[in-house]
């Protein structure tokens, strides 16, 4: 699977704007699915459940809130940027992206 990849990282390309930011929360929340336990745990966390996920994942701020919780516990961070082929500061730095207010003349 292609991730987004963020310029001044360790990939050179698309910006570390909320498009890519957006695009790298999907590879995150794909490579958690992709691991029952993994997929369990942020679904614990959250309180999401298989029922609210879909509706989660359209509402604001549903990227940022995937980012978060992958930066926020450092093992599953290194595993996602090794798996992804990006520094964790790429990620950290999507996650900023996403939080930030959006630039002007983006949505």
């Amino acid at each position: 699977m292609e991730t987004p990849e963020l310029r001044g990282s360790s990939k050179a390309g698309l910006s570390t704007g909320r498009a890519a930011g957006e695009s790298l929360a999907v590879s995150a929340l794909t490579f958690l699915a992709a691991d029952s336990e993994r997929l369990a745990r942020f679904l614990s966390v959250t309180g999401l459940g298989p029922g609210n996920l879909r509706a989660a994942a359209a509402g604001a701020g549903f990227s940022a809130s995937v980012l978060g919780y992958v930066v926020g516990d450092e093992p599953l961070l290194m595993r996602f940027a090794a798996e992804s082929g990006l520094a964790p500061e790429d990620v950290v730095r999507a996650l900023m992206a996403l939080e930030g207010p959006p630039p002007p003349g983006e949505p």
